[in-house]
């Protein structure tokens, strides 16, 4: 029964994740749209935990890959994950699995808040990786295209998920929800 609760936890929270990437702002300059998928990432990984935050988000992926609308702008399709952009996708799974570990030794705000910069750090260094190699840039271009100008508003969303996810994960603890 309590592998089934971690199921739909991780299926809701691959929804969020959806929901919250069609929060979409192009830039010109970047193949990579300012979105609220980090927001939804940061939630996943300090809620869920390492492995439950890790399976949300390759259920998020896999429902992009197949064609479901469920990237930023409404868009899906195996294009997305092999894409410029799709470093980002993977860095999600494995910075999601990252605070998530974090989450689950200490459940708290300073260790939530540790653990979501190390998931900013993963999503951006698999981001700008395949953003380098996809569009032929060098790894300065790749970081001044792909992570240096989201720095600031992602640092914001951090900060916002962390006290977000802190008292909706005591709550879920509490009410027998997740362990």
């Amino acid at each position: 029964m309590f592998k089934t609760k971690y199921l739909i936890l991780s299926g809701l929270f691959a929804a969020i994740t959806a929901l919250l990437a069609q929060v979409s702002i192009p830039i010109p300059f970047s193949p990579v749209p300012i979105t609220g998928q980090t927001f939804g990432v940061f939630l996943t990984g300090a809620i869920l935990g390492g492995r439950w935050g890790a399976v949300s988000m390759l259920t998020y992926i896999l429902l992009g890959a197949v064609g479901l609308p469920v990237f930023h702008s409404a868009q899906g399709g195996l294009h997305i994950v092999l894409g410029p952009t799709g470093g980002y996708l993977w860095g999600f799974v494995l910075g999601s699995y990252l605070l998530g570990k974090f989450a689950e030794k200490r459940n708290s705000y300073l260790s939530i808040i540790l653990g979501m910069f190390l998931c900013l750090a993963a999503t951006y260094f698999l981001g700008v990786i395949q953003l380098s190699l996809i569009a032929g840039l060098d790894l300065r271009q790749g970081l001044l295209l792909g992570a240096v100008p989201f720095l600031p508003l992602d640092i914001v969303k951090l900060f916002a998920a962390s006290g977000l996810s802190l008292s909706i994960r005591q709550r879920l603890l509490k009410a027998g929800l997740i362990s």
